[in-house]
């Protein structure tokens, strides 16, 4: 059985005091800080890089959930590596050859996730669950933060979820309080929220709330 992962998105922190911010949301209950690596080519836009991993791992014992965003992810498992990710996610879009690049992100001494984009099928990441420790459905497009959830891609989720009870499944894209149950009961347990926390009045709630709603719909039996 799996239990639930909250990971704030720090996408939407204050990015001049972002070890304070992560500091901030582990204190109020995060497992995972998601970090949104954008190139500005897998995706229009351009966020963080592995040199500011690099600054931000002295300063906080977080757990590193690195997205990566971008074209030709192969190019940046050593520099994360050693900048000191925790877990390398990469886009099957973005690559050739996505059994090889697990080896080398597990060889490296990092978690390896893939994430899918909402039009890409389910099946095409489903022969390589046996090697990942982590598959990413996104749930709205990626590039940009404050978008809408788009329940149409809980079907990925459940049938990853019927098939790998145990796998960790992991969303982003308008998480939200409203819309946690249905992620919740569709299987996902690792949710990647960022407005919906780092806007609200209380994000303790919401982190809260989340894992509740999580933990609340995992199987009794």
């Amino acid at each position: 059985m799996v239990h639930a992962k909250i990971a704030p998105s720090l996408l939407s922190s204050d990015f001049a005091r972002l070890a304070d911010e992560c500091e901030r949301m582990l204190s109020l209950g995060a497992d995972y800080l998601h970090m949104d690596v954008m190139d500005g080519h897998f995706v229009p836009n351009l966020t963080l890089g592995a040199p500011i991993i690099e600054c931000l791992r002295p300063h906080t014992k977080g757990f590193l959930d690195c997205h990566l965003m971008v074209s030709h992810p192969e190019q940046w498992v050593d520099d994360f590596a050693r900048a000191g990710a925790d877990l390398f996610c990469f886009h099957i879009e973005a690559t050739t050859d996505a059994s090889a690049l697990i080896d080398r992100v597990h060889a490296l001494n990092m978690k390896c996730g893939i994430a899918i984009k909402p039009k890409t099928p389910v099946a095409s990441v489903i022969p390589l669950v046996h090697k990942l420790d982590q598959v990413l459905v996104m749930t709205v497009e990626p590039g940009f933060g404050g978008q809408s959830f788009m329940p149409e891609c809980m079907d990925k989720v459940r049938e990853l979820r019927a098939q790998f009870p145990d796998l960790d499944i992991e969303v982003d894209g308008g998480l939200a309080p409203e819309n946690i149950e249905v992620a919740a009961q569709a299987g996902a347990n690792v949710i990647v929220a960022g407005s919906s926390i780092f806007k609200a009045s209380s994000p303790r709630d919401v982190i809260s709330l989340f894992r509740k709603t999580v933990n609340n719909a995992q199987p009794t039996a």
